[in-house]
């Protein structure tokens, strides 16, 4: 995989719902570095379009109206085609998770998802491309493997729930100036307090800092902001 660092990311997606088709799409074009280039509803249509437009990245549907997801994968692979895939779907089978490593599957998101959540996967897969290139050691191999990985799942608290902490995560990381609980409650719609909980939450599993914001009068608000991730 040769990956140009100045040229965007192409993906197609790749959904038999034009509903849900039309939502990745969206998606793919809010995330600085990619560029959607099209659609295809069934597999027959993903293997012309491939046949007219370079693409690195599918976002594949793993159940599709005339072949499954990973069967296509492997007839791509056949074929010559070498771009990665991201692979979607409903099923919890990692029997599926298994086979689909060798066929280019470098991610799996699980329907319903948000954009958050696809937005970290492309971020990761960024990043693992940017890495691409000849390895100096056994760490730089785990580095690179590791920014496709996402950090593992922390018990939430009692009354959290993890679409709202999607949202709240999301807000956070969009301001990278930082956020007030009382900015993030106007900006996810919930309450100032419900919102201080979820900050407090991401700041004691050490995906956010907190400090203090002076202002003329009063006592001094906590401003909250998304800690980056760092490479291992």
């Amino acid at each position: 995989m040769t990956a140009d660092a100045s040229a965007p990311i192409r993906v197609l997606v790749v959904e038999d719902d034009p509903v849900a088709a039309d939502a990745h799409l969206l998606y793919v074009g809010r995330v600085p570095g990619f560029v959607a280039v099209g659609k295809a509803h069934t597999g027959a249509e993903a293997r012309r379009a491939l046949e007219r437009t370079p693409v690195d990245l599918l976002l594949l549907d793993l159940h599709l109206p005339d072949v499954h997801g990973l069967q296509l994968a492997r007839t791509l692979r056949a074929a010559g085609y070498h771009a990665d895939v991201i692979a979607v779907t409903s099923a919890r089978d990692l029997a599926v998770v298994r086979e689909g490593v060798s066929l280019g599957v470098v991610q799996y998101v699980l329907k319903p998802f948000t954009f958050a959540t696809l937005r970290d996967r492309l971020v990761r897969y960024a990043r693992f491309r940017a890495a691409a290139g000849e390895a100096s050691g056994q760490a730089e191999v785990d580095r690179a493997l590791a920014t496709l990985r996402a950090p593992g799942p922390v018990a939430l608290p009692k009354g959290l729930s993890g679409p709202t902490l999607e949202r709240v995560t999301g807000a956070l990381r969009d301001r990278p100036e930082g956020l007030t609980a009382s900015a993030l409650a106007e900006d996810v719609g919930i309450s100032r307090i419900t919102a201080r909980r979820y900050l407090e939450h991401l700041v004691d599993a050490g995906r956010a800092d907190r400090s203090p914001q002076y202002g003329q009068v009063g006592r001094p608000e906590l401003v909250y902001r998304w800690v980056r991730e760092q490479t291992p």
